[in-house]
């Protein structure tokens, strides 16, 4: 029996994001995320795992299919 949401498409995208807050910062979709039914956890599929930066988890909306702006989408 699985816990993960019944839809194909993740609700969430995975970012490396690069460069100091508040300055240039460049994100990289590294990957995805389908949150569990019960909300208390997340299966996550990444396309690559990064050695370097921060990795942010954000809910995909139509707003952020792309890249979120930079500074302050944290």
């Amino acid at each position: 029996m699985s816990t993960t949401t019944e839809s194909n498409k993740p609700t969430h995208a995975i970012w490396q994001v690069h460069g100091k807050e508040g300055a240039k910062e460049r994100w990289n979709r590294i990957g995805a995320a389908w949150m569990h039914k019960d909300a208390k956890g997340a299966r996550l599929i990444f396309d690559s795992f990064p050695l370097s930066g921060r990795i942010i988890l954000r809910e995909i909306t139509n707003d952020t299919a792309a890249a979120p702006s930079e500074g302050g989408a944290e």
